[in-house]
This record gives structure tokens, C-alpha cells and sequence, in this order.
């Protein structure tokens, strides 16, 4: 007898780390991988939020807190909401999770229906789809591609609107490609949303700070949709804070309270200590923390240099997060050294193998002829990535 659910075996691992994992098990076995896969950023955590934390033990932050999270760090979010995006938000309207992955299932569970159509624009990161799954809902996927720099247009999304859509889903900056969606772009989209009062956008704005180009907007910010809009941050990637599991959504009030509901059934509060610190990161001026996006830049540069080396690779310049996504439909459908590459994973395995580089394929991520690479590594890592996989690929038989 088959003991698991229908829904968990329709639930997929996800393949970042399925590749980090393969690549470790080949590290295990005394093989040279340089792994570009997790997107991780690769610093410490900064001292000032550390020594927060340190504090917040002494002072026996050691019992439960308010399923949404304790009340200075909600107003810590509010002010900071107010302060880097324009957004008016009372804590009442926050909810504090375990990571900015559960706020996205959470905003999710308090939505779906069996069968309710979710938009995913593509490429899209991985866990979007799986989640809709989980929840019980349809993916509608909107393809976009490397010639309009991986977004959607107004056009687009109208078409994609049924009246079973219950949400949209999307990051800005974007996981995987690096774009990001101008003020002029978001007006467009928000014209349409504001014509589907049943529509729900589910705003995924954590890498928010690491935009190389200008401040990033957020499509919660129009008047018209705003109480349509669920905005997704968290401590991950502006702050190094990786294994803190800090993250929060800011929605209408009657959709926190439905978070706080479902939140308060799953896990209760998140960590406590992890909170009191990341109370210290919001409320410090962001430019603080501006070296770990000044570095990424510089890594960004070089790495999109050495990409646009390798035979067969189209590359755009990501304008903001850590992730180079470059169009490798050339390899697809061909045979290189005996091995059918049918779509960008298999051109992910077969580098992992033979150059002994780690990337992650753009299948999962709803496009099947691009490759992610993670620049949350080191100048000497990126620069032998690069030449081991041009090394590979200008050596092997290509049928």
C-alpha cells in the first residue's frame, strides 16, 4: 500500500539542492568542484547585528513570541517599509515568519482553493511552483525570454487573467534572471491588476537591496491595488542572514490576519533571537551594509566578462541580485561527446561532470534553455569556473 499523499508525490525536489547536493557528494569523493548553485551570499553577518543578538541571549530572549512576531520588530519593518519604499503599513499588518518562504506558503494557504489559477511569469523561482502545488493550486506560466530581458508585458498578464486566477507571483529583483521591474513597468501591471479586484499579487521583493542601478520599486506602492498586494522581504539576502529564517509579509489587513491564522496552526513565532537582531539590521541605515552590494557589482562585472567568453552562451548584463542567467539554447539538441542535451539541465550535469563546475538548469525555473550561476563566490572561484567550462566546452565533440 502507497502510505504518501497524492500531493506530496506531486511535489518535485528542488533542484538547487539537488545540484549543491550532487556537487557535495562529489567534493566527498575528492573531486575539485567549484559550486555556483546556492544563492547564498557569502559573507558574515554583520557585527553590529551579531552583538544584537548576543545581547538579546543575555536578556533571555528565550520563550515564545506573538505568532506574528514581536511588536518592535513589526514597527521596525513598518518604519522601514515607510523609510526605502513609500509603503504606509500599521504591524498589524505584518506577520513575521520562518524565512521569507514560509510568508510566501502562508499568503498562498490563506488564498487557494483546489484548482485556483496562480500567474507565474517565467523564469520564476523554483519553489514558486512547487508551492502552488502544495497548496492546491494551478501554475499558469507567462514566458518571457533573453530578447525582452526576461519580463512581462501588460499585454501578457491581461491574457493570462481567467476567473479563476486567485494570484500572481513574482520576484522583483528577480531569482534567477537579475531584472527588475521599472516604476513604468509596474504602473502598466498595476493598470491591469486594478481591473481584477480578485487578484491577489504576491510581491517577492527580498533581494530589494541588491540592485545595482537605482532604489527598487514596489507595485505596492499604487494607490489603486493596494489592497491587493502582498509584499514578500526578509533578513536572507540584504543582510547575510541566510540561516537566520527571518523573513515577513506586509498585506491588507484582512489577509494578515488570515497569515497570522495559518501561521499560528504551522510553526507559532519564529526565533526569538533571530528576531531582536534583525531588529538592529532594519533600523541601521541600509548604507551600512553597502559593501556587500558594491562587492557583488564588482563580481557581477567580471563574471559577465568571462561569460560572454564561452562559445555558445548569450549573456545580458543582471542589473540587480547575484545571478548570471545566460541563454544556452545553442547546446540544446545537440550531442556532445555522446551525451543528448535535450534542455539546460542536462547542460548543467554535464558541466558538473566534466568541468567540475556546479550551476543549476533552467527547467525548474520555467525556462528550459538557460543556465544559473550564482556569483556569491569568490573573484579566484569565478574566474576558474569560467575557464574550466570554456576549456570544456571548446574540447569536446559536438554533434
Amino acid at each position: 500500500m502507497d502510505r504518501l499523499s497524492d500531493r506530496i508525490k506531486r511535489l518535485g525536489y528542488s533542484q538547487t539542492f539537488v545540484m549543491s547536493n550532487k556537487a557535495r557528494e562529489m567534493r566527498a569523493q575528492g573531486i575539485d568542484v567549484i559550486s555556483l548553485t546556492l544563492g547564498e551570499p557569502d559573507f558574515d553577518v554583520p557585527d553590529n547585528i551579531k552583538q544584537a543578538a548576543h545581547e538579546a541571549i543575555d536578556q533571555n530572549y528565550s520563550h515564545y513570541s506573538p505568532v506574528t512576531g514581536f511588536i518592535e520588530l513589526r514597527e521596525a519593518i513598518v518604519h522601514k517599509l515607510k523609510r526605502d519604499n513609500g509603503l504606509t503599513y500599521q504591524p498589524n499588518q505584518i506577520c513575521v515568519s520562518n524565512g521569507a518562504k514560509q510568508a510566501i506558503l502562508n499568503v498562498l494557504a490563506a488564498l487557494l482553493n483546489d484548482g485556483d489559477e496562480v500567474i507565474l511569469p517565467a523564469p520564476f523561482w523554483v519553489s514558486y511552483d512547487e508551492m502552488v502545488k502544495m497548496m492546491g493550486g494551478t501554475s499558469v506560466i507567462i514566458n518571457t525570454s533573453y530578447t525582452n530581458d526576461f519580463k512581462i508585458t501588460a499585454e501578457q498578464l491581461q491574457e493570462a487573467i481567467t476567473p479563476r486566477t486567485k494570484a500572481i507571483l513574482y520576484s522583483s529583483p528577480c531569482n534567477p534572471s537579475g531584472s527588475y521591474y521599472t516604476y513604468d513597468e509596474l504602473k502598466s501591471l498595476a493598470a491591469v491588476i486594478a481591473k481584477h479586484p480578485h487578484v491577489t499579487v504576491i510581491s517577492d521583493e527580498i533581494y530589494e537591496y541588491i540592485n545595482y542601478e537605482t532604489s527598487t520599486r514596489s507595485i505596492a506602492a499604487f494607490p489603486e491595488i493596494y489592497e491587493q498586494v502582498a509584499v514578500i522581504n526578509g533578513m536572507s539576502k540584504g543582510f547575510a542572514m541566510t540561516g537566520w529564517r527571518i523573513g515577513y509579509s506586509a498585506c491588507p489587513e484582512w489577509l494578515a490576519k488570515a497569515c497570522d491564522k495559518v501561521q499560528g496552526q504551522m510553526t507559532s513565532g519564529a526565533n526569538t533571537v533571530a528576531q531582536r537582531a534583525s531588529i538592529t539590521a532594519l533600523q541601521t541605515d541600509p548604507s551600512k551594509y553597502r559593501f556587500m552590494i558594491d562587492e557583488f557589482k564588482k563580481r557581477r562585472d567580471l563574471f559577465y566578462e568571462l561569460t560572454k567568453e564561452i562559445p555558445g552562451f548569450k549573456v545580458l548584463l543582471p542589473k540587480a541580485a547575484f545571478y548570471l542567467f545566460p541563454d544556452v539554447s545553442f547546446y540544446i539538441g545537440k550531442t556532445l561527446d555522446g551525451q543528448k542535451i535535450e534542455n539546460a539541465d542536462d547542460l548543467s550535469m554535464f558541466l558538473l561532470e566534466n568541468a567540475q563546475v556546479g550551476s543549476v538548469g533552467g527547467v525548474s525555473f520555467g525556462n528550459p534553455e538557460c543556465l544559473r550561476f550564482s556569483y556569491a563566490a569568490s573573484e579566484e572561484n569565478l574566474r576558474e569556473a569560467m575557464k574550466r567550462i570554456k576549456d570544456c566546452l571548446s574540447r569536446v565533440e559536438i554533434a
